[in-house]
């Protein structure tokens, strides 16, 4: 595995739930800045979106990067159990490699994006896949996180690897996943997290107690 980036550290904190909630102008942010580098260092021909986590930051990408998007989905989290599967991972949908974007697979320069690298497992799976169905020509792997911890997936020597931010190993949170959260207010009810309690959670986690954070300019 190629590390190609100039990964950035998170300065992030858990809040009290011990988890780390991130906004969609934290996620914007990591990856207009790391969009430069795909292009220099990559230039893709199209983009492969792990999905569920991996569609908004492709389609945030997307602006930059204007390749087309394919989508495949795969699971390795059970959601009513909130763990690994005991099968590992299952797809459930691959992309269509007759359409045409899926023709530019072949010989082409293929970027996979999700938004965290955890034990990096999907990603080993999506990588072997992508080569047993199609014959790239080059591939590359992009993650908004890469959390700083042993991986259980390995990824080969020749596959170029992104990471947006180097994170530590807590939970994180995604504002496009706000409603799976619950407020820890007392007459909360358990009811999910709208996403303006999620984006005050995620200004929590980043130092500012409430109201609009200042933007620094990277």
């Amino acid at each position: 595995m190629s590390n190609n980036n100039n990964t950035t550290n998170n300065k992030k904190k858990p809040g009290s739930d011990g988890k780390v909630y991130y906004s969609y102008s934290d996620i914007h942010n990591t990856l207009s800045n790391l969009a430069p580098t795909l292009l220099q260092d990559f230039r893709p021909d199209v983009m492969i979106a792990i999905g569920g986590g991996g569609y908004i930051p492709a389609r945030i990408l997307r602006t930059y990067l204007k390749v087309p998007i394919l989508a495949v989905s795969l699971e390795l989290y059970d959601d009513t159990t909130n763990s690994v599967s005991s099968d590992g991972v299952i797809c459930h949908q691959w992309y269509d490699a007759s359409s045409v974007p899926g023709s530019r697979v072949e010989g082409g320069r293929v970027l996979i994006i999700d938004e965290v690298d955890d034990t990096r497992t999907t990603l080993q799976y999506c990588v072997e896949e992508l080569l047993k169905r199609g014959r790239p020509g080059r591939i590359g792997v992009c993650v908004v996180h890469n959390k700083r911890k042993e991986k259980l997936g390995v990824l080969p020597e020749n596959v170029d690897y992104f990471a947006g931010e180097e994170v530590e190993d807590y939970w994180n949170c995604y504002p496009w996943d706000a409603g799976a959260y619950t407020s820890s207010s007392t007459d909360s009810n358990d009811r999910p997290n709208t996403i303006y309690q999620h984006e005050e959670l995620a200004r929590k986690c980043s130092g500012f107690s409430s109201g609009k954070e200042e933007l620094a300019e990277p």
